[in-house]
């Protein structure tokens, strides 16, 4: 499936070395302000070949809206919108075009399609995830109306973890760091493995900040659930934390459970979700990312045809997909706080009485 969401769906198109990636977004209300500027603006975070932490591939990543807007406000129809790709160099890949990459999803495509492109790993790579923050930043402006706010940073990178989280220094940071102290070593790292011809891990955390009370189904479409769906659909992405969650295993009852009072939760172990549904506390969840599986260190795999061989990648990659991921990740909450927004309205009669009587 290419298709995420029920009430506000988004389905997205095209490959790493096509002619353009792009999505397109239904259910947005009518009368939504689109402002293009700040889409740009959004894809320019994700935006690959900024700096010696990324992936030295240039992307203008500059976006087009091909329908939905009129005068700058939505029409109620879909939005289609579309990247065309500039600087593919599919020569990189010919070498590996008949056998499996380690860590890819080269081996599963082909067994799942009996097709490979091995251009740049084609659908299964990560520059489709423009086309997400495309629609996250569509989704934005929606949550923007009704004052709620989505941010995100990189809370770790290997085993260097932040002690503090400041998401106002992270539009600074080339790795959007969200502790000053150990961004330095952060760095290192990313650079270590980079000099070595290797790749690192990292963590991003989401905070989704000013969503009502009561957003997510009981059973079936959990706000939970649908964090975690979209959020390990990312590439890379391996493991998703909410709230406490693995600590969450090793505590007492008595410490998990958040006291009330009439100001609110006392702490927010929960992650502002209880039940599946939202408590109108803050949203908290951590997504972690993988190493990038292209590095350029000689591997063992297999041919299509089942030789044994050394694998030995050429090709511009991020040496952290962590850093650039965190920004899909923001993108991804967007999207499902808007799609359960949409769909919360239906909820009680009286929300409906108050649009038709």
């Amino acid at each position: 499936m290419n298709r995420f969401g029920k009430a506000f769906s988004f389905t997205t198109f095209g490959e790493s070395h096509g002619p353009a990636v792009g999505c397109v977004i239904d259910g947005i209300p009518a009368g939504l302000c689109i402002d293009e500027a700040f889409i740009q603006s959004e894809l320019d975070r994700r935006r690959p070949g900024q700096n010696k932490f990324a992936t030295a591939r240039k992307e203008g990543d500059k976006v087009e809206i091909l329908s939905g807007v009129f005068e700058g406000l939505s029409t109620g129809s879909p939005i289609a919108l579309v990247i065309f790709n500039e600087n593919q160099k599919s020569g990189d890949y010919e070498n590996v075009k008949d056998l499996f990459r380690p860590g890819h999803a080269d081996f599963t495509y082909f067994h799942k399609y009996g097709i490979r492109d091995y251009r740049g790993g084609g659908r299964s790579s990560a520059r489709e995830t423009a086309a997400r923050v495309a629609a996250g930043a569509v989704a934005k402006l929606l949550l923007k109306a009704l004052h709620v706010e989505v941010k995100s940073g990189v809370c770790a990178i290997g085993t260097i973890e932040a002690i503090q989280y400041d998401f106002s220094r992270v539009a600074q940071s080339p790795i959007y760091a969200l502790d000053a102290s150990v961004e330095k070593a952060q760095e290192d790292a990313i650079m270590e493995a980079k000099n070595t011809h290797d790749s690192i891990g990292g963590v991003a955390l989401v905070h989704i900040v000013g969503a009502p009370a009561g957003l997510g189904e009981p059973l079936y479409y959990k706000l939970d659930a649908l964090l975690a769906e979209a959020m390990m659909g990312i590439n890379g992405v391996k493991a998703i934390e909410i709230g406490e969650g693995f600590h969450a295993s090793s505590l007492k009852g008595s410490t998990n459970n958040d006291a009330i009072t009439k100001e609110g939760f006392v702490s927010n172990h929960s992650g502002g979700i209880l039940g599946g549904i939202s408590n109108g506390d803050t949203i908290t969840c951590k997504v972690y990312f993988k190493p990038t599986p292209s590095i350029f260190i000689a591997q063992q795999t297999i041919t299509k045809e089942g030789e044994e061989v050394e694998c030995s990648l050429k090709g511009r990659h991020d040496p952290c997909i962590a850093v650039r991921g965190s920004v899909v990740a923001e993108s991804m909450a967007a999207l499902v706080v808007a799609d359960l927004l949409l769909l919360n309205m239906g909820s009680r009669l009286e929300h409906l009485q108050k649009v038709y009587m």
